[in-house]
């Protein structure tokens, strides 16, 4: 097996050595490191190479940490390689690895892949032996999901990560159980009043950084790295401004006709061809959700104004330094619904018909699950009369009876026109969708 690996690849240009001392000081320091759970159900198989993708920052390279830990895999099982660490093709590494342990690995996690030339290539040639557990990830300002998929001609399975969910974080906290005294109760609503503000960015959660300081250098690293490195944006101004206005648009509904009038008032030089290409940049980087209106028509979906919504709350609260609960909410709540593994504009759709809206339509298949509605209230009264009557004309327009309210403390069932409306907190919502593991091999 030995001769097949050199035969397939060139020949190493540096010493031996320098790879032997990097996998086992890679290893000692995965050992040493703290890493959180994350409720995601990761199941390995030869049959598929395993692609990590997400948003900047939003731990992907602890996924692998944390899998390798969770199910103890020893020295010998694994290769771990971070190729913007250290240079060498995957044949070179998986040798060491056998000089050192004498076997090969049986997983492979090849961090960073978009660094080494030809990766593609020789991914592909492992992969066919079906010999090795085979996992990716890559940067989002050089690799997209889309693009694995096109160069691994269909062998991958893609697991999307995003920022910790309020599940992770009551794990984080420990506070993850079946039954909350009053006081628990008290301490989860300012865990999620602070994540819903400051977003749940690892980082953030953990406190490793000022919020206000990492937000700004996430949005240069997405303007200057992920966009206009990566796409050949020239624009920077119009882009900035593009961006900023997408922001501050969240759960709202967002026109890039006025935004370009917007901008053509203030000067600012661009079309409007060119602004459809920065929103389309936006959703490849899983940076801004554009939400579509449902309809039966695919041409009407496609046609419609979308409703932006961030990835993170953190992003509109330390771009536009505003705190409007009832945004952050309803912007939560779809967030909360996409790292279940709902996709945007495929299984979530809001809907808009005259004097009425509702926030998420839920649907699998050609079946609409769910119709949820998200408001900040505490109690009955506080509760808007179009909330309901939206539900109402919703589930007698699209045949569902699934009606769920989020509010913020306010919890009761309401019966209106022989229809069953559940209204239940956030907090427990949140607890509600996530009961079990999440396996996000979509």
């Amino acid at each position: 097996m030995r001769e097949i690996f050199i035969n397939c690849f060139p020949l190493i240009n540096y010493m031996e050595e320098d790879i032997h001392s990097y996998l086992i000081t890679r290893k000692n320091d995965i050992k040493l490191l703290d890493v959180k759970e994350r409720l995601i159900e990761i199941k390995p198989t030869k049959d598929f190479i395993l692609s990590i993708i997400g948003p900047r920052r939003s731990g992907k390279t602890y996924l692998l940490y944390f899998f390798i830990k969770d199910i103890s895999l020893s020295d010998s099982d694994y290769l771990f390689v971070n190729f913007e660490e250290i240079e060498g093709r995957i044949s070179d590494f998986i040798t060491a690895h056998q000089e050192i342990y004498g076997k090969y690995p049986e997983y492979l996690f090849l961090d960073e892949i978009q660094s080494l030339k030809n990766w593609e290539k020789e991914v592909y040639r492992l992969y066919e032996r079906k010999r090795f557990y085979i996992f990716l990830t890559g940067s989002s300002s050089k690799l997209l999901s889309k693009e694995i998929a096109t160069q691994l001609r269909g062998r991958s399975l893609t697991i999307k990560v995003f920022p910790f969910s309020f599940r992770e974080v009551l794990f984080i906290n420990k506070l993850a159980k079946k039954f909350y005294s009053y006081e628990e109760i008290g301490r989860i609503r300012n865990l999620l009043w602070n994540c819903i503000r400051n977003g749940c960015f690892p980082d953030i959660v953990l406190r490793k950084v000022e919020a206000s300081k990492f937000f700004s250098e996430y949005i240069d690293l997405v303007i200057y790295r992920d966009i206009m490195e990566r796409y050949g944006v020239k624009n920077r101004v119009a882009l900035e401004f593009f961006i900023k206005n997408a922001i501050a648009s969240s759960s709202c509904i967002f026109s890039i006709n006025k935004v370009y009038n917007t901008m053509k008032s203030r000067q600012i030089k661009v079309s409007k061809n060119t602004l459809y290409e920065f929103q389309k940049f936006l959703m490849d980087i899983n940076m801004i959700f554009f939400l579509k209106k449902y309809s039966r028509s695919i041409r009407k979906i496609e046609l419609s104004l979308p409703k932006t919504y961030i990835v993170d709350n953190g992003l509109y609260t330390f771009t536009i330094y505003k705190y409007e609960k009832g945004i952050l909410m309803e912007s939560f709540v779809l967030q909360e619904l996409v790292k279940r593994g709902y996709e945007p504009n495929i299984n979530i759709f809001y809907l808009r018909d005259n004097n009425y809206e509702i926030d998420f339509i839920i649907r699998r298949g050609l079946n609409i699950e769910q119709l949820i509605q998200v408001t900040y209230a505490s109690d009955r009264d506080e509760i808007e009369r179009r909330e309901i009557k939206a539900l109402i004309k919703g589930s007698k327009l699209l045949g569902c009876k699934n009606l769920t309210l989020i509010t913020w403390t306010y919890e009761d069932k309401m019966k209106v026109n022989n229809r069953i409306i559940k209204i239940t907190p956030l907090w427990k919502w949140l607890l509600e969708q996530n009961k079990d593991k999440v396996f996000r091999n979509l």
